[in-house]
């Protein structure tokens, strides 16, 4: 294959796993996925992603910590999340929501079970490592920008190396839990997490797949302005 197909096939082969074996990932195997995601673009060079790879132990205090919080029901995000969303935002988001309960078997209504699937992104969707995301305060959005671009190579990174993830923006929406339990500085935005591992690829969540606009909903081509 040659570059053209090699990233059109790992594009395509990435997806979010919402279900992983307990097996870890080897330390050189994080280190070069790490490697590789640090060649991506950011503005003025700044770099502003910082990572946290936790693991073991850790891994399982921040669930327990971010379990209890989440039962309060109240959310402290650094990032402001989205006011609504509406129109084509709005389908897009509920074509995934009908996919991922419907692959579970989660009916219309039935909200405890929906509560406990939702659950399961404060428990990594059971992965043994998840990278938490931050970015200093002060870079402000377009720190965050970056740190997407960063998200987007670590995702495909992973995927290249038969490593499943999910970005997770919510654990970001208890970042008082994340920061508190991690000892993260003030100073720092936490942005998103990634959890990732080796896919259940038995469980039945992780079969669906999102679907993905047409380049006429989302280019517009302007060749001369009157």
């Amino acid at each position: 294959m040659n570059d053209k197909q090699i990233l059109d096939n790992i594009l395509e082969r990435r997806y979010s796993c919402r279900s992983f074996l307990q097996t870890p990932v080897e330390q050189k195997i994080i280190e070069e996925i790490l490697r590789i995601s640090q060649k991506i673009p950011s503005w003025c060079n700044a770099q502003p992603w910082e990572v946290i790879i936790c693991g073991g132990s850790a891994i399982k205090t921040l669930s327990k910590n971010l379990l209890l919080e989440n039962s309060k029901n109240q959310y402290h995000s650094d990032i402001p999340f989205p006011l609504e969303y509406k129109g084509i935002y709005r389908e897009r988001r509920k074509e995934c929501g009908l996919q991922l309960y419907e692959s579970v078997g989660i009916k219309k209504g039935e909200s405890e079970k929906a509560f406990l699937q939702m659950n399961e992104n404060f428990k990594f969707f059971g992965a043994p490592h998840v990278a938490i995301i931050t970015s200093e305060k002060s870079l402000g959005t377009y720190g965050a920008i970056d740190c997407g671009a960063f998200v987007s190579a670590f995702t495909l990174a992973a995927t290249s190396m038969k490593i499943s993830t999910i970005p997770q923006a919510a654990i970001a929406s208890l970042s008082n839990v994340v920061r508190e339990t991690l000892n993260i500085s003030n100073e720092k935005d936490i942005i998103c997490a990634i959890s990732f591992g080796y896919e259940n690829n038995k469980h039945p969540i992780n079969k669906f797949r999102t679907s993905r606009a047409k380049l006429s909903e989302v280019v517009n081509w302007i060749d001369s302005i009157d």
